[in-house]
């Protein structure tokens, strides 16, 4: 149901001046899913390949603020923005306005072809927000799959090497080269060999499943640059690929010195590190970059996601002796750096400045832990509480243990769902509940779906 409102005011003093299109209520209607979305189940299953899965099994019909709408008219709270994407709304009404605006004038041209003003405009304002504090250049493309293969083939025509570390847990996309760099083999890899060659996996920074728990992020860091120094040489890696936070494998905070030290270590045997920032950059984990926390400097950063307020758009950002390196036509791509997700861009990225979306993240933050803090000393099968900013999650285990509890991860996100919340799981071994709220949720409707979460976990753990 359309409904204006005032502007939203978040914990102490932030105000995120939103205008909501869609009533921020939570409500289902009848069975679920409704006729309509078995409908479209019916025709998708006889038009779209049986390998895309979808979280829902309900169909959207219009998205707004915190809110989903399917075609059946039932509301779901949104925790998962698109997985990370739209940080400033679905819908914001600043960034479809440059969206039509851009399209009325022209859609394409190839930045190759006809280059245009908004493409430099974005790369001049991301080198003023990415981590560094040095020349950079940027270039685009359409995925974050696109960037992080970019950042390889610039790391090893920089530096004449071919070797590549990623890390335990890590998620890079499904293309061949980012499937190599991915850790996880289903749904990722199985049957889709043989892989690129030349990548190395070497030990995570995963606190809560250490065997020491008591080491340090230093001192992890000395393992992991052990192995790479044993199995490799420093003199024979191109680069090294982090999430400053891990994705897919279950929201993953390293130990406290962890990234510094292996990009210290990068830095002395010249080898290019890279900030994979596409799920966790754009005010999702309360800075404007995940390396901004420990104040790491990357040689190259990877972005998508939140970048675009939903339209299609990454970008690969460093150091300009870096990126020059590149032979002219070595980089680029027919859509990359579409003026149409540029404008979306530019708008999504003033949006977060002006209403300081990074500070909304860390609210969000702090309620998280508030929260489900206090119901993990009640419930032993919330094994780790973690994430930064608007990017947290809840690892689930067998009562008495750590050993991972899929299935009833599995059972909290069905129960949820059942009741018009929708929240993501995730992690290496599928135990991994994480909650991607859109910023520019009202603290409300956070609540309410904060009780059914909480609700689902008292019933069934």
């Amino acid at each position: 149901m359309p409904a204006e409102s005032e502007p939203v005011i978040f914990l102490k003093g932030i105000t995120v001046d939103v205008t909501y299109r869609i009533e921020q209520k939570r409500q289902i209607n009848g069975a679920f899913p409704g006729p309509k979305s078995q409908a479209l189940a019916a025709r998708r299953a006889k038009a779209v390949a049986a390998g895309v899965a979808s979280s829902l099994p309900v169909y959207a019909a219009d998205v707004d603020g915190g809110i989903i709408v399917d075609v059946d008219g039932n509301q779901l709270i949104d925790l998962g923005s698109g997985i990370a994407v739209t940080t400033v709304g679905a819908s914001n009404p600043a960034v479809a306005k440059a969206v039509a605006e851009q399209a009325a004038r022209f859609t394409h041209t190839c930045f190759m072809v006809a280059p245009y003003e908004n493409y430099i405009e974005l790369a001049e304002k991301l080198a003023t927000i990415t981590p560094g504090h040095f020349e950079k250049r940027a270039v685009f493309f359409n995925s974050g799959a696109e960037a992080v293969e970019n950042a390889i083939k610039v790391a090893r025509v920089a530096t004449g090497r071919q070797a590549v570390v990623a890390f335990d847990h890590a998620y890079h996309g499904r293309t061949n080269l980012t499937m190599g760099l991915t850790a996880k083999a289903a749904p990722y890899k199985r049957g889709f060999g043989p892989l690129a060659p030349e990548i190395y996996r070497m030990p995570m920074s995963y606190p809560y499943r250490e065997e020491n728990p008591n080491i340090s992020g230093k001192e992890a860091a000395e393992r992991a640059i052990l192995a790479m120094e044993k199995q490799i040489g420093g003199d024979q890696i191109a680069a090294i690929i982090i999430e400053p936070i891990q994705g897919e494998g279950g929201f993953i905070v390293p130990a406290t010195g962890f990234l510094p030290r292996v990009a210290e270590w990068a830095k002395e045997n010249g080898i290019v590190f890279i900030a994979d920032e596409v799920q966790a950059g754009f005010a999702r984990s309360g800075a404007w970059f995940a390396s901004d926390i420990e104040g790491i400097e990357p040689d190259l950063v990877t972005v998508a996601k939140g970048i675009a307020g939903g339209m299609p758009l990454s970008g690969l950002i460093g150091r300009a002796e870096l990126l020059d390196s590149v032979h002219g036509g070595g980089l680029g791509g027919t859509y990359g750096g579409n003026p149409v997700a540029v404008a979306a861009a530019l708008e999504s990225i003033k949006f977060m400045e002006e209403q300081d979306l990074a500070g909304r993240a860390r609210q969000i933050e702090e309620q998280f832990f508030t929260r489900f803090g206090a119901i993990q000393k009640e419930v032993s099968a919330l094994g780790d509480i973690r994430g930064r900013g608007a990017m947290v999650a809840i690892e689930f285990v067998k009562a008495g243990g750590k050993e991972p509890d899929a299935a009833l991860t599995k059972k909290i996100a069905e129960e949820c769902l059942a009741e018009g919340v929708l929240i993501l799981t995730c992690g290496t071994y599928g135990n991994v509940v994480r909650l991607l709220p859109p910023l520019v949720i009202s603290d409300e409707l956070l609540g309410e779906a904060f009780d059914v979460l909480e609700a689902a976990i008292r019933k069934h753990a």
